[in-house]
């Protein structure tokens, strides 16, 4: 008995480690080498890890580390994959070319809304992706999929009125359908943050850091799993009821804006969200596989000034937070 006991809280520590991924954005002159980065998710129990484009200084050093590795086409990249030689080029370079790293997923698209120039690449490059690992026999180790923004969706108040808009359900009925027929899950980015931040949003700031006591009058403790909850909604409404959601991006900035950026409230929302994780939701039981955005603030990143300020560590590689990853 006491060795079940036993074996059954390893078998949870480790699910709870393994639930949590960090993305690993480089878009910063002053973060440390590829190594030591890999070196620090081992130190911080950081099971899996999010490349945004195929890094192949990266994917060396991951060898043997057992990392889960979420690896994304880069977005110059993606009309070429429209031709089934160079699908096939490309897994062969960066997937069957590293087999002792554990790549689990490839994202063709990242936040690739239906009006994009790149949205006509994502679905012919998702299954001539499929194609090339079904032919180096990866199907059942390596999944393919494409990592989607909150936008596509509307109505999301109360979650269960979640849908897709009848602009993005032309473009995303067939991708949902390829993952389906394929086992896949589905890629979103979930940014609790972005909604508070809305000069024109209401919600309280307890409901988005995991702090309130209770529940709403929609029955949700938070906003994150309203939020994730609204695409299960919306993926039962197209057909796709057991679809799993891989939460490819969540994170808050510690600087740079008006409205909720702070180091208290990212210490908050990150070390709440990673503790939530395997409680599930209230319409999809058990752990959601979630990534952290991002490992180190990116000096050199364009856009808001809160887009430089979602690092978990500092260049250093000191702790911004002091988060407990398991």
């Amino acid at each position: 008995m006491l060795l079940l006991v036993m074996l059954s809280s390893i078998a949870l520590q480790f699910t709870a480690v393994k639930s949590i991924g960090v993305c690993y954005g480089v878009n910063g002159d002053n973060l440390p080498s590829r190594q030591e980065v890999i070196d620090l998710y081992k130190a911080n129990g950081i099971g899996r890890m999010r490349i945004y484009y195929p890094d192949e200084d990266a994917l060396k050093d991951l060898r043997g580390s057992n990392i889960e590795v979420l690896l994304d086409v880069a977005k110059e990249t993606l009309s070429s994959l429209t031709d089934p030689a160079s699908a096939n080029d490309w897994v062969n370079k960066f997937v069957t070319s590293y087999s002792d790293v554990n790549i689990k997923y490839i994202a063709v698209g990242n936040e690739i809304s239906p009006s994009d120039n790149e949205a006509q690449y994502i679905l012919p490059g998702m299954q001539n992706i499929q194609k090339a690992i079904s032919a180096s026999n990866l199907q059942d180790k390596v999944k393919v999929s494409t990592a989607i923004k909150m936008d596509l969706l509307e109505n999301t108040s109360p979650p269960n009125n979640g849908k897709f808009s009848d602009a993005a359900t032309p473009y995303i009925q067939p991708i949902i359908n390829f993952l389906v027929n394929n086992g896949a899950p589905l890629l979103a980015n979930v940014y609790p943050y972005f909604a508070f931040s809305d000069p024109n949003s209401n919600i309280p700031l307890d409901f988005v850091l995991f702090r309130q006591q209770g529940t709403n009058d929609q029955g949700y403790q938070n906003l994150f799993d309203a939020m994730l909850d609204s695409i299960y909604y919306a993926l039962e409404k197209i057909g796709a009821p057991n679809l799993p959601v891989v939460v490819s991006e969540s994170g808050w900035p510690s600087a740079g804006g008006d409205k909720g950026p702070s180091v208290d409230n990212a210490r908050t929302y990150y070390q709440n969200l990673i503790n939530h994780v395997n409680q599930g939701t209230p319409k999809h039981n058990g752990a959601i596989e979630t990534y952290l955005f991002a490992m180190f603030d990116e000096n050199n990143k364009g856009g808001l000034d809160t887009e430089r300020h979602f690092g978990l560590f500092n260049p250093d590689k000191s702790p911004k937070y002091g988060i407990n990853f398991s």
